[in-house]
């Protein structure tokens, strides 16, 4: 499924008090930590998810994984682009930095899905309606911010 596609769900942003490049990196560093974990690669083997492991090239690019996700496009400093499927779901996380004056940046998480069927429409009841998303979005991008000041 071409990301495009894919319906908007929410975005979430912060701010950085680093530059660019620094935030590229914690955001790659981060996401290793956080996908490298092992109850990230059971519960990618647990939905069925096509990406089980990590692999590739670091920092990430093009074709690199992580538990439940293959880098789909890579702009260093600029934009990282997260694209996955399991049973439940269909998804894309597309991070975007930009510079906004010296010493800081903004990042912004921007997610998509799709929940075919039955049995997505309850994932996404799952995902979405208890509130499991907003806070693991909220955690993942204060690790990065963390990380990059």
């Amino acid at each position: 499924m071409q990301i495009a596609s894919l319906p908007y769900l929410d975005e979430h942003a912060t701010v950085i008090a680093a530059e660019v490049d620094d935030v590229w990196r914690s955001l790659g560093e981060t996401l290793d930590r956080s996908f490298s974990r092992p109850g990230a690669a059971g519960y990618a083997r647990l939905v069925g998810a096509d990406d089980r492991t990590a692999s590739g090239p670091r920092p990430p690019a093009e074709g690199s994984t992580f538990p439940g996700f293959r880098v789909a496009a890579a702009v260093p400093g600029r934009e990282l682009v997260l694209q996955g499927r399991h049973r439940f779901s269909s998804y894309a996380l597309i991070f975007r930095l930009e510079h906004i004056g010296p010493g800081r940046s903004r990042l912004r998480a921007e997610s998509r899905a799709a929940f075919p069927g039955l049995a997505g429409g309850l994932y996404r009841r799952l995902l979405m309606g208890t509130g499991g998303h907003v806070v693991g979005m909220r955690r993942l991008l204060s690790a990065i911010r963390r990380g990059a000041e």
